[in-house]
């Protein structure tokens, strides 16, 4: 799975914790907990990096500069 492919994930997840999804539940003698929002956007915030270093936008360039010969 690719960075861009994890970051929808989360995406997903964000958007389904804000509209109103448990962040955590209990069926049972079963508990499921989910991240909490700091962690998701924690997350979130590295892909959004590694999207941009995958494609080549955003980073350092580096370059030579040299002075013109008199």
């Amino acid at each position: 799975m690719t960075a861009a492919e994890h970051l929808a994930l989360i995406d997903a997840a964000i958007v389904a914790l804000v509209q109103g999804g448990a962040s955590q539940y209990s069926i049972g003698s079963r508990s499921v907990t989910k991240h909490d929002l700091g962690e998701l956007y924690s997350i979130r915030k590295d892909l959004e990096w590694q999207v941009q270093r995958e494609s080549g936008s955003g980073g350092i360039t580096l370059g030579r500069m040299t002075r013109p010969s008199v």
